[in-house]
């Protein structure tokens, strides 16, 4: 078939329809230069050039979502293959949670990132579909009272859930559902295609059923209804333990997850979703330059989907240290695999 654009490429592949080449991606952070819009929409540009990727998920900074509400965060600790932490946090008792203010959307951290959005956008000129990441409100809750990294009796949330203040942190995910909500559609009325969902809390490691039936789910009904304007809406299911029977019917149009680290199997997901799947490799393949494994998952991917309704990339974020080799290494190995592959 006639060799297709990067948008008609992904738009097929959200429908389910043949494909000239199996569309890839992947994704890392650029800690500091995050922070600064004309150089993370510069450095994005010529990560997306150099990789020749189908779509571009935006590097947002990790924690952009809880500056604006009193959080302060260390990023030093990516480049070494870590994570951004919270230095500060807004939340040390209950009663903080009714404090949270609805911040300005155009000012602050958000202001930053949809000038990092309109920057990128004048680069790419409508040439490839771009996404910029959204929390879900549970989790940006869970981020701003850095709990994150921590499940159990450390989880903040769930304690203060469990102490008889549900109603404390419903007055905050209220701020929070609302915020995103704003900004959200200032996002795809700048131009995005739509937004990457970090859906980080649906979870078992982190809450109940019964829990995020309450806490989780009516908030992101309102957050999906909000990015309704885009046409490339992606779940991502972040970790493991995923709450997958409540989850896999949200309406996106694309889901990703852990594939190969965590249920569901690919054709679990694409049968029980019926949605585009993203993903098929483990991120720390990339990050320990194991091909073997690379290849080997790149051909389950394709013996087992058949190149339908099917974008690859990695999990989650890749981790540092990155290797530029290997990271050209997953696309000639995807593109080799899929010249020896008759269906």
């Amino acid at each position: 078939m006639n060799e297709m654009t990067k948008v008609e490429r992904i738009k097929a592949a959200l429908r389910k329809e043949e494909v000239d080449k199996l569309p890839y991606a992947f994704w890392t952070h650029l800690p500091g230069d995050d922070l600064i819009p004309e150089v993370v929409a510069e450095k994005t540009y010529e990560f997306y050039k150099r990789y020749d990727l189908d779509f571009i998920k935006m590097m947002n900074n990790g924690m952009y979502a809880t500056e604006d509400f009193g959080c302060r965060a260390d990023s030093s600790a990516v480049k070494s293959g870590g994570a951004t932490v919270l230095t500060s946090s807004p939340i040390q008792t209950a009663e903080d949670w009714t404090r949270l203010e609805a911040p300005d959307i155009h000012k602050g951290a958000y202001g930053r990132e949809l000038k990092h959005l309109q920057l990128l956008l004048e680069k790419t000129k409508g040439e490839v579909p771009v996404v910029l990441t959204v929390y879900t409100p549970l989790a940006t809750a869970n981020k701003i009272a850095d709990s994150m990294l921590k499940y159990g009796k450390d989880n903040k949330p769930l304690c203060h859930i469990r102490e008889g203040n549900g109603d404390k942190l419903k007055a905050a995910l209220e701020v929070i559902t609302e915020t995103t909500c704003r900004f959200i559609r200032e996002v795809i009325s700048t131009g995005a295609d739509g937004v990457f969902i970090a859906s980080q809390t649906s979870s078992y490691d982190y809450f109940t059923d019964e829990i995020y039936q309450e806490y989780g789910v009516p908030y992101d009904m309102r957050i999906l209804d909000a990015a309704k304007g885009g046409w490339f809406n992606i779940l991502h299911a972040h970790g493991d333990k995923l709450m997958f029977d409540t989850i896999k019917d949200y309406p996106v149009d694309a889901f990703n997850w852990h594939a190969f680290e965590t249920l569901p199997t690919l054709k679990e997901a694409r049968d029980l979703t019926g949605k585009c799947l993203i993903g098929g490799i483990q991120r720390y393949h990339i990050t320990n330059r194991n091909k073997n494994a690379i290849i080997d998952e790149i051909y389950q991917c394709l013996t087992d989907l058949k190149g339908r309704g099917h974008i690859l990339t990695p999990g989650c974020v890749v981790r540092y240290p990155l290797d530029p080799e290997i990271l050209s290494f997953v696309r000639r190995a995807k593109e080799e695999i899929e010249a020896k592959i008759t269906y």
